[in-house]
């Protein structure tokens, strides 16, 4: 059975509306891929400082840290849960990013340009966002960030299910329109 990395940065945990769209969108995802998660939330992740820095400029990379990148590497497809976080992600999923982004794991080089070394064809990122900035939108820097990280570990296939203004629309909007990112992420997921 092929793998799927699931990668949830859902921040507030059950109070998420993010997971709230992206758990049914996983479970379904369960019919054909062995789905393994890493929450964001469990890890108690401190930010990338020099002495991280300098430990991996010699080359000494945690064995945590490499165990990531190996997941991210070899996984068949990868799921990234995360709420629109100060017009970007989470920070500590951006941690996440910056420790699992391995040279000679994730990705490589030669004498020209980065390329990825991952196996996954395809990502999918679900997101909310509190404010009314749609996907593109120059505020919204989350959705080009992980396309970019995308691009640079070598996944070709990228889709977004997003869902904006949570923060000013009545329950019963929310309410509709989680449903109807939940329906339009369980038919990218018949294919994904």
């Amino acid at each position: 059975m092929k793998k799927l990395l699931y990668i949830d940065a859902c921040i507030r945990n059950e109070l998420s509306r993010t997971k709230r769209i992206a758990s049914p969108i996983v479970e379904s995802l369960k019919k054909r891929y062995e789905v393994e998660t890493i929450v964001i939330n469990d890890l108690a992740l401190a930010p990338v400082q020099i002495e991280e820095n300098r430990r991996r400029a010699n080359g000494i990379v945690s064995e945590e840290a490499l165990c990531w990148a190996n997941k991210i590497k070899e996984a068949d497809r990868i799921v990234i849960a995360a709420p629109f976080w100060d017009m970007s992600i989470p920070a500590a999923l951006k941690t996440f990013f910056e420790l699992c982004s391995l040279f000679g794991v994730t990705f490589d080089s030669d004498d020209k340009t980065c390329f990825g070394l991952c196996k996954a064809e395809n990502l999918l990122f679900i997101t909310t966002r509190g404010m009314a900035i749609k996907t593109g939108d120059p505020l919204e820097q989350a959705t080009p960030y992980i396309k970019a990280l995308s691009w640079l570990w070598g996944i070709k296939g990228f889709e977004v299910v997003a869902r904006d203004n949570f923060d000013y629309l009545p329950q019963e909007i929310i309410e509709k329109e989680i449903a109807s990112a939940v329906e339009e992420g369980l038919l990218i997921a018949e294919t994904f």
